[in-house]
């Protein structure tokens, strides 16, 4: 099958690899606030163990980060449903990647992959020239899947702390 990708007005097509069933026409755009924030949120709550939400995910919240990047943010549709989803930042030195989602469904079609390419991509022409991400040690499937992209895991402590 073949995937159609709109992404700031430019269209290209990508022959897929897989062999699977996924419906013909993928698009891949900009997250739009407040519209697509109750379907992403929703997205995110089912996406499994591997996405943990918080504060941080409030619709206040997003709405401060798409203030920043809002290139950044990228969502993947099909027939007017968001299927998945990638946020992404860059603060001038390096990138972080945060709550790639994908349906259940439609996994392991190419879905995450094509969002992933897409944020590394925009994230080059920023001038980012390393990213990080993070993944619970009890997400495999995660685990697999990037490192499958060509991630690398680190050997880091990760701290974190509320401010308020």
């Amino acid at each position: 099958p073949r995937m159609v990708f709109t992404v700031v007005g430019r269209i290209w097509w990508v022959v897929m690899m897989s062999r699977s069933s996924i419906p013909t026409k993928l698009i891949l755009r900009e997250f739009q606030y407040p519209k697509d924030y109750p379907q992403v949120f929703d997205l995110w709550k089912n996406a499994g163990p591997g996405i943990h939400l918080r504060r941080s995910d409030g619709a206040e919240e997003i709405d401060k980060k798409i203030q920043r990047d809002p290139d950044l943010f990228l969502l993947a549709e099909m027939d007017g449903s968001i299927i998945g989803s990638v946020l992404g930042g860059f603060d001038g030195r390096r990138g972080m990647v945060y709550h790639l989602a994908v349906a259940d469904s439609f996994r392991k079609h190419g879905v995450g992959v094509a969002l992933m390419d897409e944020l590394e991509q925009r994230m080059k022409q920023k001038g980012c020239i390393r990213t990080y991400l993070l993944v619970t040690r009890d997400n495999l499937d995660a685990v697999r899947f990037y490192e499958n992209f060509g991630w690398e895991q680190m050997d880091l402590l990760i701290y974190g702390k509320n401010l308020d």
